[in-house]
């Protein structure tokens, strides 16, 4: 059996359908995907999603894809965001907001209108959550949390033990840890040296290339449903964009990058965060032709890797060397926009081969490896589990790249 046999065969095992609330469980009223087939993760995860319904929708799985954004609409529409996945310890933050890009991709295949009529009423309602408890004093977004005392207490020993400094004797430190370990999760990213602990003080490039994609699919179904609406969201994505470039770009880098709107300075740190941009369709094409160049950093012999190698890196499971299924995609489109066809298919490939090997060697997929040495990824913060999930879903994507 090879990767593709193996995919085929184990689509319908990572499915799952509770319809009641069960203990920490939140039942959906359709069948929903998780990440894995057994044991790790045994609920729907938002961003993960996104990733895991390309690979479906290629995989012939239309209607199973449709249900993940059903019920990622039903989560919103009860608890007025999206949340991290569908367990009530969950519901103190969302994810990467990727569910208008799911939208899309489904609706480009149906041309349902009247289910993207329902479908909008409930990304305009992750768009609220998004700017009214996510918004800055500089105008653009952060990843945070909603958070009671004794949870951000419980936060901060987390974050301890994943940057392995010692638990705070007073309560502000702690508070301070606390609120940093709500911004990691919340980003997906958790955690990474990107910002070091002030993360939650920072506009995250991704995120808010995330919400300007978000805003442009908004324009998007506004045109489709034509309810008058396309200028003032294509209005917000041009405003964005604006302010992006006044304060995240960095001409001596050649690169978005994340803003401390607290300090007023920007993280040096080389990460695919920067490529989010390209994927987005914020840069402009000289941007983008300067950020391309910043691959050299992030580019090995299996792939790419969260970001650059550098001393002071906390070794943390979104850092060097490792490299993740969800960002070898966020590079490979954001190059594959801006024409890059022959860089992008070449880290597709790469990519393509270490799941292959690993493969062969193990008989599994995995929620992450090591894109230098082409093994699976051993990090501080849990044992790497074997995984389905956006593992299966970006190989299934790069395999049909190679073959058009």
């Amino acid at each position: 059996m090879n990767v593709k046999e193996y995919i085929e065969a184990n689509w319908d095992k990572t499915t799952r359908f509770f319809t009641e609330d069960n203990d920490t469980l939140i039942g959906l009223p359709h069948p929903y995907t998780v990440p894995c087939c057994e044991n790790n993760f045994q609920e729907m995860y938002y961003w993960d999603v996104y990733f895991t319904n390309i690979g479906l929708i290629k995989s012939g799985r239309l209607a199973q894809a449709k249900n993940n954004v059903d019920n990622m609409c039903y989560l919103i529409n009860k608890y007025g965001f999206m949340p991290n996945g569908n367990r009530t310890f969950y519901l103190s933050r969302s994810q990467p907001p990727f569910l208008s890009q799911m939208v899309r991709c489904i609706y480009e295949k149906t041309h349902d209108i009247q289910w993207l009529s329902t479908c909008y009423n409930a990304l305009e309602k992750e768009y609220e959550f998004w700017e009214n408890e996510r918004q800055t004093s500089c105008g653009l977004n952060r990843y945070y949390g909603n958070f009671s005392y004794d949870e951000l207490i419980k936060f901060s020993e987390v974050l301890c033990k994943r940057f392995n400094i010692e638990e705070p004797e007073d309560n502000s430190t702690a508070e301070h840890y606390g609120k940093a370990m709500y911004s990691f999760a919340e980003s997906g990213w958790d955690c990474n040296s990107r910002m070091g602990i002030d993360c939650y003080n920072y506009a995250w490039v991704d995120l808010n290339s995330l919400l300007f994609g978000l805003e442009t699919d908004m324009a998007f179904f506004s045109a489709e449903l034509k309810n008058a609406n396309e200028a003032i969201w294509s209005e917000k994505a041009e405003n964005r964009r604006s302010l992006m470039t006044k304060l995240l770009w960095n001409d001596k880098t050649g690169a978005f990058c994340d803003y401390n709107f607290i300090g007023g300075k920007q993280s040096d740190i080389i990460s695919i965060a920067q490529f989010y941009p390209l994927f987005s369709g914020v840069c402009t094409k000289n941007q983008a032709d300067r950020t391309v160049k910043l691959l050299s950093e992030i580019e090995a012999e299996f792939g790419v890797a969260c970001c650059e190698k550098r001393e002071n890196l906390f070794g943390l499971q979104w850092d060097y060397p490792n490299g993740w299924a969800c960002l070898q995609y966020i590079v490979v489109h954001g190059l594959l926009r801006y024409g890059y066809r022959e860089e992008a298919l070449r880290i597709a490939k790469k990519y393509k081969r270490l799941v292959e090997n690993v493969f062969e060697a193990t008989g599994n997929l995995w929620e992450k490896y090591d894109v230098t040495t082409g093994k699976v990824s051993n990090n501080k913060e849990y044992k790497t589990p074997a995984m389905m999930g956006w593992t299966a879903g970006v190989y299934v994507d790069f395999c049909s790249l190679a073959e058009e």
